[in-house]
């Protein structure tokens, strides 16, 4: 009885054993030159797929004026400066040739409001911060930025080393930007800080004298005091707004938008061969840094 109950057994394990390679046999062969890592972007992060406000059309969203060097002659369309050359090869990573996108003016602080977008992404310098974030949605950074303060050469902080030494000046920023809130948190200064609605009505008070500094980003700092604004000069550039932490720029798009992670693999993908880079060459080299204020 025992060798029948073992003889039995034995063939069992043969028969599984068989079974196993029969499936092996038939499974399919791993692709020796499929790369190891991430799996691929999926098929849905390609135009004829991807569900924009404008089937085939990609809509994109900035202020008016767009200003350098982010943009040339407020055209954003002509694919000339850093955000308009970095939206095109957004679209273009995503599979819209130039012919389907279109432009839409779009305020800053509308951008970033809550609500739904008459854009499918809106580039316009806007940093990512958790606040926004309740609002709406942001795709990887495409740009690590600073914020600074120009004055006239002639002004009393004009050769200020220190953030004390701006204590009782009286400043300026855009709506909703972190360039105000940098003068908020950062500068702290005892006036109360000046807000406008673009950074042209911004200029025009540090030229008239109405504020004593402005706040803005790096590369808008260096372009407004080397093309826009005579006999002014570079104060210095900020701490970040948190500490150890790196204020970057991100498109923004509506709240859980379906597009957010094929936008935000574009940006990845940009940045991974290098055309972040060199669009940062192209168009933002001019930019170095400032002294910082601490």
């Amino acid at each position: 009885m025992l060798q029948a109950v073992t003889t039995a057994r034995t063939r069992a394990a043969l028969a599984a054993a068989l079974t196993v390679l029969a499936l092996a046999a038939c499974a399919p062969e791993d692709d020796e030159d499929e790369p190891a890592g991430d799996p691929p972007a999926s098929a849905s992060c390609t135009a004829d797929q991807l569900p924009t406000l404008e089937p085939g059309t990609l809509t994109i969203g900035t202020d008016n004026p767009a200003y350098p060097p982010w943009f040339v002659d407020n055209d954003p369309s002509n694919g000339e400066g850093f955000e308009s050359a970095v939206a095109y090869a957004v679209a273009e990573q995503l599979g819209f040739d130039r012919d389907s996108v279109v432009w839409t003016q779009v305020r800053f602080d509308n951008a970033i409001a809550p609500g739904p977008k008459d854009f499918d992404f809106d580039i316009n310098q806007f940093s990512i911060t958790e606040e926004r974030r309740q609002a709406v949605d942001f795709s990887s950074p495409y740009y690590d930025v600073k914020q600074a303060v120009i004055a006239l050469a002639d002004a009393p902080i004009a050769e200020a080393s220190s953030l004390s030494e701006l204590a009782d000046a009286t400043f300026g920023a855009q709506v909703g930007t972190t360039s105000y809130q940098a003068i908020v948190d950062i500068i702290r200064p005892g006036p109360e800080p000046a807000v406008f609605n673009t950074n042209d009505d911004a200029k025009a008070a540090l030229e008239n004298g109405s504020i004593d500094g402005l706040v803005l980003d790096l590369p808008t700092a260096f372009y407004m005091t080397s093309a826009e604004i005579e006999n002014s000069v570079i104060v210095g550039q900020l701490p970040p707004l948190a500490e150890g932490e790196v204020e970057q720029f991100g498109l923004v798009l509506d709240k859980d938008s379906p597009l957010t992670d094929c936008v935000s693999q574009a940006v990845d993908a940009l940045r991974a061969d290098g055309t972040l880079a060199q669009l940062e060459q192209q168009w933002l080299a001019d930019v170095a840094d400032a002294p910082e204020l601490r």
